[in-house]
């Protein structure tokens, strides 16, 4: 079956990336490739892109600096995006936003300024700011922890909690969400792992269970659930054995919808991790690792029928498409298609 995907990209040069895209691009998947690739929306650095449930509404992160901010759309029927306004990130580089399951609120975190904002969402449009939170302190490594980098925000499924992966502060966090939009922190639920470096977190359909992709020494653990709280049970790396010396930064991680399988991008190896989960276990084994077929896979998403794996090449312009088989857990390489700066990959 055909679907609409949003792809948000770089569109500047910067320290880290050469950007030269236009803006949020839509494109279509027909189940083997991605076509029909247009610009939507010219937005500067839209690196992350979030859509809500019903596919009417849009909204993406201008990582731009101290200026930057979070732009609103509503999605028109033939798929154009029509703008709805504009706010401030309410910190320097936003990296990451998120939709409240509720629809009432959009979260979102800045990288550099190592901030969290709640805003309210009335038919769509972003309105007031209902919370602010400016984290503080620093990680063990001097390098990449010298200050808060916010990273990836979500929410627990089961308490409804604001959840936070700190990169800087090597800590993921779990907020109390307020009925009016406020954060209270739970400090008795933050989970510590220092100098490893969380990067992005993903909830186990079971809702006891969470994984979290490390991408300063690339290992994914395996968060279990106790009572209001979450332990940290297992580590593993995410490269294969045959791996070699050079830099590698995991970036993004996703579980399948049956829970059996965890997928693991790593940017330096470009390569696909498949990890086998066990609920009843908490535990990891890693499977296999697969060529993610361009360099420096970023974003990874699963389609909506679970038989096809997406990935954003971001530094050689191209998403590549992957035949999934959930029973055995093999990835099969189906081609690329050429895509300039891809970072996140959104279905619509």
């Amino acid at each position: 079956m055909a679907r609409d995907l949003l792809i948000g990209t770089y569109t500047q040069r910067l320290p880290h990336v050469d950007g030269h895209a236009d803006g949020v691009l839509s494109a279509r998947f027909d189940g083997t490739a991605v076509v029909d690739v247009t610009v939507a929306a010219e937005v500067p650095n839209p690196s992350w892109v979030a859509v809500s449930a019903d596919g009417s509404h849009v909204y993406a992160v201008e990582e731009t600096g101290p200026d930057g901010g979070v732009s609103a759309f509503e999605r028109l029927a033939d798929g154009a995006m029509h703008p709805l306004g504009r706010v401030s990130s309410g910190g320097d580089s936003p990296a990451h936003l998120a939709l409240h399951p509720s629809g009432r609120f959009l979260l979102t975190g800045t990288y550099v300024g190592g901030t969290v904002s709640v805003f309210a969402l009335a038919d769509g449009a972003i309105g007031e700011r209902t919370a602010f939170v400016q984290h503080e302190g620093h990680g063990p490594d001097a390098d990449r922890q010298e200050a808060p980098h916010v990273h990836q925000l979500s929410v627990d499924p089961v308490t409804g909690d604001v959840v936070v992966v700190d990169l800087g502060l090597g800590e993921v966090r779990w907020y109390a969400l307020s009925e009016s939009g406020a954060l209270t922190l739970r400090p008795e639920a933050t989970v510590a792992v220092g100098a490893a470096g969380p990067r992005h977190l993903a909830f186990h359909p079971d809702g006891r269970h969470a994984l979290l992709v490390n991408e300063l020494d690339s290992t994914l653990d395996v968060l279990r659930r106790d009572d209001d709280r979450f332990e940290r049970v297992e580590s593993v790396g995410t490269r294969g054995p045959d791996a070699s010396a050079a830099a590698n930064l995991p970036a993004a991680v996703r579980v399948t919808s049956d829970g059996r399988t965890v997928l693991v991008t790593n940017r330096g190896d470009d390569t696909i991790a498949v990890f086998a989960f066990d609920a009843e276990a908490s535990g990891l084994e890693l499977v296999e690792v697969v060529a993610a077929g361009g360099r420096a896979p970023r974003d990874l998403v699963i389609s909506p029928d679970g038989d096809r794996v997406l990935a954003a090449c971001q530094d050689s312009d191209e998403v590549s498409v992957f035949a999934f088989d959930a029973a055995t857990r093999a990835l099969r390489p189906l081609g690329t298609t050429a895509v300039p700066t891809p970072v996140c990959l959104a279905f619509a």
